[in-house]
């Protein structure tokens, strides 16, 4: 099993960023899960790569090639791709990943984030998309997505797809219990 990760390429003013992303790669790497990330080594990006893999995980990157010298790509992954576009590399992690989880980030992350909950809606998968709301980052996003659904933007019975996790074994738990629910449908 997969989740793609979806974060920043740089770490925030927040210590509590660093020590949670690390906690993440840590405990995805105790949990035989793999991660699939943008590729680059700085920023929360190679915080949760360096995490998961120094606890013997592992860890695909997907970088696209016009990239490969704005983001430092990181060389010591356990596979890494060279994509020709921003396109192709969502597509392929979508691809790769039986889950999604959106760490603090700016504008792509957010942009990666909602065309899955986007896809999700429209039923393109029905894998977890979760954010995870490390120190309250992500609260006034909850609470415009409450908004929308108030006002009829996003379906009431949508409400399910948006999945939210403040610790990593929260994040561990919705993805087991997803897990739980493919192998009861394969059964």
């Amino acid at each position: 099993m997969n989740v793609a990760i979806y974060c920043g390429s740089q770490t925030g003013k927040k210590p509590v960023y660093i020590e949670k992303a690390k906690e993440l790669g840590e405990a995805l790497a105790k949990s035989k899960i793999g991660i699939v990330y943008g590729g680059s080594n700085v920023g929360l990006m190679g915080t949760v790569a360096d995490a998961t893999l120094s606890h013997n995980g592992r860890v695909i990157g997907i970088m696209p090639e016009h990239l490969q010298k704005r983001e430092i790509a990181h060389l010591h992954l356990t596979e890494i791709h060279f994509v020709e576009s921003m396109h192709v590399r969502k597509k392929k992690m979508v691809d790769l990943s039986d889950a999604f989880i959106a760490l603090p980030g700016g504008c792509g992350t957010l942009d990666e984030y909602f065309e899955v909950f986007t896809w999700a809606q429209i039923g393109l998968h029905h894998n977890p998309v979760i954010l995870y709301n490390i120190d309250g980052f992500y609260d006034a996003l909850i609470q415009h997505f409450e908004k929308m659904i108030e006002e009829g933007f996003i379906r009431e019975e949508q409400r399910t797809i948006l999945k939210v996790a403040a610790t990593a074994e929260e994040i561990l738990t919705i993805v087991s219990n997803h897990q739980d629910v493919l192998l009861k449908k394969g059964s």
